[in-house]
C-alpha cells in the first residue's frame, strides 16, 4: 500500500469558512490523531453532534473559534476570516536564528507561487489556487522580515 502524500499544512490556504473548518478537522485527525468527538471534548462541548452540525453548515459561534482552532492545532478559520477581509496574517516571530530548511522552504514557496502566477496568466491555473500560493509566500516573507527586525532582541523559544 502506497502511503498518502503528506500535506504541507503551512502552505494551505482555505477558500471558504467551511473549507477552513474542514482543514482544521483534517489537521486534528492527521497530526493529533483527534476525531470530531475528540475535538468537541477538547473544546468542552457536551454534545459532539453540535460540532458536526457546525462543520456541515460552516457556522460556528465566534467565541468558539479559538477553542476549535486550539483543539485542532491550527488556525485556518482565523486565516480565512482575515483573508476574506483582504488582510494577510503574519505569525509573530521570536527572533530565532535562521535554519537552512527555512531558506529551502522560502525558495520552494516562491517557486510554486511564481509558477502558478505564470500559469494563471497563461490560462492554465485557477485564481483561487494562485491567490493561495501568493498569500502563503507573502506571509512567509513578512515573517522573515519581522524575524530579522526581532533578531537583535530574541525571545525564549518555548515551542519545540
Amino acid at each position: 500500500m502506497i502511503p498518502a502524500a503528506r500535506r504541507n499544512w503551512k502552505q494551505l490556504q482555505p477558500t471558504s469558512i467551511r473549507h477552513a473548518m474542514e482543514l482544521c478537522k483534517d489537521h486534528a485527525r492527521e497530526r493529533l490523531n483527534r476525531s470530531v468527538e475528540g475535538i468537541a471534548a477538547e473544546m468542552g462541548l457536551t454534545d459532539h453532534w453540535t460540532l458536526y452540525k457546525w462543520l456541515q453548515n460552516g457556522r460556528i459561534p465566534a467565541n468558539l473559534v479559538i477553542p476549535f482552532e486550539n483543539a485542532c492545532g491550527i488556525d485556518f478559520l482565523t486565516r480565512w476570516l482575515a483573508a476574506s477581509k483582504g488582510r494577510l496574517l503574519v505569525e509573530i516571530p521570536n527572533g530565532r536564528p535562521l535554519k537552512s530548511k527555512d531558506v529551502v522552504e522560502l525558495h520552494n514557496g516562491f517557486s510554486a507561487a511564481v509558477k502558478l502566477l505564470t500559469d494563471f496568466y497563461a490560462g492554465k491555473a485557477e485564481s483561487v489556487e494562485t491567490m493561495a500560493a501568493l498569500s502563503a509566500h507573502l506571509g512567509d516573507m513578512a515573517w522573515h522580515r519581522a524575524n530579522v527586525a526581532q533578531h537583535s532582541n530574541p525571545e525564549f523559544d518555548f515551542n519545540p
